[in-house]
């Protein structure tokens, strides 16, 4: 079968489809002949090196970590699934987290495919559903609260907003002006990244903001100060994010104290996600489809800090 995999930290360049020998679902797994999936930033980090030294990442790695396809293998103890099944989900949890990208992908969560959703859609999906769902149990955050998402017209911003006011919190997202009307339509009241931040939000929500979601890095110190303590900000894109006293969320097991342990993740998002999708309540904006041949220009348009969503790799 094809895989996406890097053989060298590097450059887009350095990213190959490779012909490779197809997994097999183990207990508790299944395999899916993948229709779409997923790139994550993490997936550039690694590429690029920028990880080395936190997570071990032997050669050659295969990048992607959520996919959606058609079940065509059960491994021990899975119930409630057939062969033949629409489901998106994401790959067990390893060292280094991995293997999506690729003709067939084994996944250690999933959920049923919403019918709502295209193939690209349900591959981008995952992913994103998990960690915004993690990181908003980790904020706390529900009714009537507050919360600002920092970089929230990206793939897992697009998502945290969605989940956010589904939860019934108000939400703020900071974008550029030409995604503002994106936010609006997903339920968050825009505004501009950068400086004025404070003044910005506080014009926005003079009661204070109760929650921080940081999806873009960069700007702890003044989301430090919106929130008004360390512990109601949680970041998953800034490594600074110790001396800050701010919790930088993962779930992938890492070799450097430094990131953290890694956070129990949050299966359960997915079926969450999947009735709201079924409801008209949430969606998966997808900033460009390639095909699994392209990977280097979409690693190359990820890195741009440009995507509006979701980039996907389709089959």
């Amino acid at each position: 079968m094809r895989a996406v995999q890097f053989s060298e930290f590097g450059p887009p360049g350095v990213l190959r489809v490779a012909e490779v020998g197809e997994p097999h679902a183990g207990p508790g797994e299944i395999r899916i002949a993948v229709r779409a999936s997923g790139l994550t930033p993490a997936d550039t980090y690694l590429r690029a090196g920028r990880l080395a030294g936190i997570v071990a990442t032997p050669f050659p790695h295969t990048t992607g970590v959520d996919a959606a396809g058609v079940v065509d293998e059960i491994g021990a103890g899975v119930t409630g699934v057939a062969p033949g099944d629409e489901v998106f989900g994401m790959i067990p949890m390893t060292v280094p987290p991995g293997g999506a990208n690729a003709d067939h992908a084994v996944l250690g969560m999933w959920a049923p495919k919403p019918a709502a959703w295209s193939w690209a859609e349900a591959g981008g999906a995952a992913g994103n559903v998990e960690t915004a769902t993690r990181v908003l149990d980790l904020l706390a955050a529900g009714a009537g609260h507050t919360v600002l998402v920092q970089g929230a017209a990206g793939g897992v911003g697009t998502i945290a907003v969605q989940l956010a006011a589904a939860r019934g919190a108000t939400v703020i997202g900071t974008a550029g002006e030409h995604n503002h009307d994106l936010l609006r339509s997903l339920g968050a009241e825009p505004t501009t990244y950068g400086p004025g931040l404070r003044e910005r939000v506080r014009a926005l929500a003079p009661g204070g903001v109760d929650a921080v979601f940081d999806c873009a890095g960069g700007a702890l110190p003044d989301l430090v100060a919106i929130a008004g303590d360390a512990s109601r900000v949680v970041t998953i894109a800034d490594f600074d994010a110790a001396s800050h006293g701010v919790h930088l969320s993962h779930s992938a097991p890492a070799d450097d104290s430094a990131v953290g342990s890694a956070d129990a993740m949050a299966p359960y998002g997915l079926e969450v996600a999947a009735g709201l999708a079924g409801e008209g309540r949430l969606r998966v904006p997808i900033a460009a489809e390639f095909p699994l041949a392209e990977a280097a220009a979409a690693h190359e348009l990820s890195e741009s800090r440009r995507a509006r969503g979701k980039i996907v790799l389709v089959n």
